[in-house]
């Protein structure tokens, strides 16, 4: 199975989830549906929608309320990104102008907080105590793990420990969050929803490896974000943890001097990508990522064969290979 046949396959059920997106973000205050509809309609690929779509489907769910569910977790991680965008002074979202040099910080941050809270109500009003309680408590983790990047900014001496434990919290747990939900709605044992969940964080962790990976080779063209991002705001992710580890005194110094430079020039951030792939960074980022799905999969094994199944299988396989 390729990614377009997924896409395919559950086409109708994003365009509910898109059709649920356009009814919620409205507002009588205009700037609210102006700000949220920029950032929700930049091309964002409605992976955490996807992902509970095909959960769902998996553990035999064909309902409506997995719409509404996914668009409140679609709301959840726009409002995060509006955030991060103010938090990391962004200039760039998906390729285009982020919504904070649009419309400035506090707008921006009023926005976020707005789908924070029609997301809740979305969840509320499904009436689901336990997906309350996964989403409520994975909301609370993510801003405990932005929290910890924003602290371990410019850190060099961040662990690898240290940064899987941020990215799991900031990006993992609303994904797996997203395929546990699916068992939720079907209401199948807890067995179920945690073999679902450990995939799905096994998904987001290997996820966000690979985002930080493309900071230091990606195409913005194709990516929507700058190389080097990352590096111009200090964020000190695996590729260079690892080549910091392995690196001389004397580059790591060098290192120290540049990190959080946001005018860069070209050359230094040459010199910092030619450390990374002298001591390995990156393949070693790969083979990391690469564990952890293999590891994830393992989780699949309880559940039935089928479409469903391999879609899962295919998304996991995919993270190693896109936009590389």
């Amino acid at each position: 199975m390729e990614i377009q046949e997924i896409l395919r396959a559950y086409e109708g059920d994003l365009k509910e989830v898109e059709t649920i997106l356009d009814e919620n973000e409205r507002s009588y205050v205009d700037l609210i549906p102006d700000i949220s509809g920029y950032i929700i309609r930049s091309g964002g690929k409605r992976l955490r929608p996807l992902l509970l779509m095909i959960a769902s489907d998996l553990c035999g769910y064909g309902g409506e309320r997995r719409y509404a569910i996914a668009a409140a977790i679609e709301f959840i991680h726009t409002a995060s990104l509006l955030h991060d965008d103010v938090i990391d002074h962004a200039d760039t979202r998906r390729g285009k102008k982020a919504a904070n040099r649009v419309w400035g910080n506090s707008a921006t941050v009023l926005v976020g907080d707005y789908l924070y809270s029609r997301s809740f109500k979305m969840i509320i009003d499904d009436g689901d105590p336990r997906i309350q309680s996964l989403l409520s408590t994975t909301t609370l983790l993510m801003v405990e793990g932005e929290t910890a990047q924003l602290i371990a900014t410019g850190n060099l001496a961040i662990t690898e420990e240290e940064y899987l434990s941020i990215i799991e919290k900031k990006t993992a747990l609303l994904i797996s969050a997203a395929c546990a939900s699916g068992a939720l709605l079907a209401d199948l044992p807890d067995a179920s929803v945690n073999a679902l969940g450990a995939f799905g964080r096994s998904l987001g962790n290997a996820f966000q490896v690979t985002d930080d990976i493309l900071d230091y080779m990606g195409d913005e063209k194709e990516f929507g974000k700058a190389m080097g991002m990352d590096w111009k705001e200090g964020k000190i992710t695996l590729p260079l943890i690892r080549a910091l580890s392995a690196c001389t005194p004397k580059e790591r110094d060098r290192v120290r001097a540049l990190l959080g430079t946001a005018d860069i020039a070209e050359d230094d951030l040459g010199e910092v990508i030619s450390l990374i792939r002298t001591y390995g960074g990156i393949p070693y980022a790969l083979d990391r990522a690469r564990d952890i799905l293999s590891k994830g999969k393992a989780f699949l094994d309880g559940f039935p064969e089928g479409k469903a199944k391999t879609a899962l299988t295919t998304l996991s396989d995919y993270i190693l290979k896109r936009k590389m």
